[in-house]
């Protein structure tokens, strides 16, 4: 008996010593991931599929420690954000710019840390002496072994939407004057994204041929009380005359859908209403958007919707920690990884 009991404590020793063993074999990476601002309805679907998908790649040998943190819109509070996750060591770093100007002063600051920077979903863009933007990209991205952008292309969303318009029957002319009267409400000026939405929306259906004509533009700064204010404005300014309503992002087309029936006016049939990132409250409102999820297809498929464009969030922030831990593990990364926007449609869903 006096044996068989030496034997199991012996066993059980043995197993404790695996144990303990097997924890200190568990390698635990520490991730700082700062997010322009988690109100932010697009981003939330990012962030939060950031941590998922993370936790998903999990071993029983390699864990993922998630900090997330809110930068409020405010720079200074992402600046302290970052300096933050250097004094705690991060493994890696994932940024979501405030301000896509500064970011010269935070990538530096990673860099010179000796930490691998993963910038997403705001392309950072050098700027001249005047602060006007230039076309080639911040030069602390490229040839930087260590830093990397994840995004779409915003000149592709803004084409999209364009090309929404320009496929309709009456592409976007109401009225029959002969040219499309629209409306325009930017984001953020400074930010690239905006600022290619803008341009492209409309470049895309003057090089299809169509003539248009800018009644209103005004910056809503992605908010969607001032996207409702600004497209108020427009309507009782101009009437009947406006024909289409670009938005930069749906928080503002969300506003914009709601003063366009307070003036007694109809989206899809005496107006058109165009967004990006549309969530489902947005797609509730039948808005032609960017960013469909999976209830936007349907009610494309279902014939209660014109069509919209898919920002892939799953994609994005799949990439986004794909090269991350590409960077963990020491391995060499390209600059710039682009996630392609898909346009929605009726013959987009019948094919599926």
């Amino acid at each position: 008996m006096k044996k068989l009991l030496a034997l199991v404590l012996a066993a059980m020793m043995v197993l404790g010593m695996a144990s303990v063993a097997g924890a200190d074999d568990v390698k635990t990476y520490k991730i700082g991931v700062s997010i322009y601002q988690f109100t932010d309805n697009f981003m939330t679907l990012y962030r939060n599929e950031i941590e998922s998908y993370f936790k998903s790649l999990e071993t029983d040998t390699v864990k993922y420690e998630i900090t997330m943190a809110d930068g409020k819109n405010d720079m200074a509070e992402q600046t302290n954000q970052v300096q933050n996750f250097i004094t705690q060591g991060m493994d890696v770093i994932i940024l979501n710019l405030v301000q896509t100007s500064s970011a010269d002063v935070l990538i530096d600051m990673i860099v010179d840390a000796g930490i691998p920077l993963v910038l997403i979903n705001r392309e950072p863009l050098a700027y001249d002496a005047d602060g006007k933007t230039l076309d080639e990209s911040y030069e602390g991205i490229l040839n930087n072994a260590q830093v990397c952008y994840v995004g779409a292309d915003a000149r592709q969303s803004g084409t999209f939407q364009g090309e929404m318009v320009a496929e309709l029957d009456n592409h976007g002319d109401i009225n029959g004057d002969g040219k499309i009267s629209y409306v325009m409400i930017e984001g953020d000026p400074e930010n690239i994204d905006a600022q290619y939405r803008t341009e492209f929306s409309v470049k895309a259906l003057t090089d299809a041929g169509y003539a248009v004509e800018c009644l209103d533009d005004q910056v809503g700064n992605w908010d969607q009380t001032k996207g409702q204010e600004l497209c108020a404005n427009a309507l009782t300014k101009y009437g009947d005359a406006v024909e289409v309503v670009f938005c930069n992002n749906d928080a503002m087309a969300l506003g914009a859908a709601t003063a366009i029936v307070t003036a007694g006016r109809t989206v899809g049939e005496d107006i058109y209403l165009l967004g990006v990132d549309a969530l489902e409250e947005a797609v509730q409102l039948y808005l032609l958007g960017v960013d469909a999820l999976e209830e936007a297809v349907q009610l494309v498929k279902d014939g209660e919707m014109t069509g919209t464009v898919l920002n892939d969030h799953i994609g994005q922030s799949h990439a986004a920690v794909d090269v991350a831990i590409k960077l963990l593990n020491g391995e060499a990364i390209e600059n710039y990884y682009w996630v392609d926007y898909v346009k929605v449609n009726k013959a987009y869903v019948d094919a599926q």
